[in-house]
C-alpha cells in the first residue's frame, strides 16, 4: 500500500462563494463561484445528498465503500477495535470568498438525541491565508435575546456579539461544539472536523439558502438554538481558542485530541511519517514520499497498512489523523 494522491473534491453550489484560493493553492485551474470547499479523503456526504462530498479513489470506487470492505487495512486494527469502519475524521480546504454566516454545530449528545447522528461537529482550523475570524461570545446572552436576533435577522448585532480576531498563516483556531463562529472573507484554511455536515445557521441574508426552513437542522430554531453555547468567552479563554501553531508537532489544543489531530511536520531532509490512517497536505515546498515527488498543494490519503513512510525534500507537511484509539 502507498499513499493515494487525491484530486480536488468540491461539492457544487454551496450556499456561499469561494474556491479561487483553493485552485491557486492546488494549482488545478479555475473554479466555479460556489465551490469553496475541497472535501479530502471524505466518507461523509453533504447534508441531504446521497453522494456529494464522497471521495472517489483512482479506480473510481468510493473511499467509504473501500473502508467498509477492509477497515483494518485503511484504519488499523486498534482503530477498528474501538470504532469499526468509522474514520472519525473529515478534512477540508475552505476558501471564504465571502464572510460566512454566524453559525454553530451541535455536540455528540445533541446530535445523537435529536438527529440520530453518529457524531456532532467539533472543528478546528489551520490558517493558510489570513484575514479575520469571529469566534466565541463577548458576553453572556440568554435564550430569549438570541432567538429574537435570529428572528429579526439583525446581522450587525449578531456579529457584534462575537470576538473579532485577526489571523495569520500558521495560526490555529479551535471551535468546540456549540461555539458561535464565522470565517471572514479572504481566509483560506485547512479544517479538521468530525465527519458530519451539521450546521445551525443564525443568519442567512445574502447567502444562497433558505434559513427559516434549512438553518435549524429540521428541528425548529427553538430546539436547535439549545445546542448553542451562550456563555461569554474571556480574553484568556479566547487565547486558548485562537493562537499561533507550534513550528512542529501537534498544533491544536489538547481539548481537540478526542476528536482529531493535526501535526505540522517541517521537512529539511529525511524524516519519518508515522504509520496510521492519515490525510496529508503539502503546505509548501516539494517533498518525496515513498519514492514519489509531490509539490505544494498536493493532498494524499495514506492507509494504515502503508506503515512507516520515509519523507525527503524541503517543505512542510500538515498531517491530519483521527483521534488515538
Amino acid at each position: 500500500m502507498r499513499p493515494v494522491r487525491l484530486p480536488s473534491n468540491r461539492p457544487p453550489e454551496r450556499f456561499y462563494r469561494g474556491g479561487a484560493r483553493i485552485s491557486a493553492f492546488r494549482g488545478d485551474g479555475v473554479s466555479r463561484e460556489r465551490e469553496p470547499e475541497d472535501w479530502i479523503g471524505s466518507t461523509t456526504t453533504v447534508s441531504g445528498e446521497p453522494a456529494h462530498g464522497l471521495t472517489r479513489l483512482p479506480d473510481g470506487s468510493l473511499l467509504r465503500d473501500a473502508v467498509i470492505r477492509d477497515p483494518a487495512l485503511w484504519l488499523g486494527p486498534a482503530h477498528v477495535a474501538r470504532w469499526g469502519s468509522d474514520t472519525r475524521l473529515l478534512v477540508k480546504l475552505l476558501d471564504a470568498g465571502q464572510r460566512l454566516p454566524v453559525h454553530a454545530h451541535p455536540d455528540d449528545d445533541f446530535a445523537a438525541t435529536h438527529l440520530g447522528a453518529a457524531h456532532g461537529k467539533a472543528e478546528a482550523w489551520y490558517i493558510l491565508e489570513g484575514g479575520t475570524v469571529h469566534v466565541g461570545l463577548r458576553r453572556d446572552i440568554d435564550a430569549e435575546e438570541l432567538g429574537a436576533l435570529v428572528r429579526s435577522q439583525h446581522v450587525d448585532a449578531l456579529l457584534a456579539l462575537l470576538h473579532e480576531v485577526a489571523v495569520a498563516p500558521g495560526d490555529v483556531v479551535w471551535v468546540p461544539p456549540g461555539e458561535l463562529h464565522a470565517i471572514g472573507a479572504g481566509v483560506l484554511l485547512l479544517e479538521l472536523q468530525e465527519p458530519e455536515d451539521l450546521s445551525i445557521l443564525l443568519e442567512w441574508e445574502g447567502f444562497a439558502l433558505d434559513g427559516p426552513s434549512a438553518g435549524h437542522l429540521g428541528l425548529g430554531y427553538d430546539v436547535a438554538l439549545a445546542a448553542v453555547r451562550r456563555s461569554g468567552r474571556s480574553a484568556a479563554e479566547l487565547e486558548r481558542l485562537v493562537r499561533p501553531a507550534p513550528l512542529s508537532g501537534s498544533v491544536f489544543p489538547r481539548d481537540a485530541d478526542e476528536y482529531f489531530r493535526l501535526e505540522r511536520l517541517p521537512i529539511t531532509g529525511p524524516a519519518l511519517l508515522e504509520p496510521g490512517f492519515s490525510i496529508t497536505v503539502i503546505a509548501r515546498g516539494e517533498v518525496e514520499i515513498a519514492g514519489r515527488s509531490f509539490p505544494a498543494g498536493t493532498t494524499l490519503l495514506t492507509p494504515a497498512a502503508a506503515g512507516e513512510l520515509v519523507v525527503r525534500g524541503d517543505g512542510e507537511l500538515l498531517v491530519a489523523r483521527p483521534p488515538r484509539p
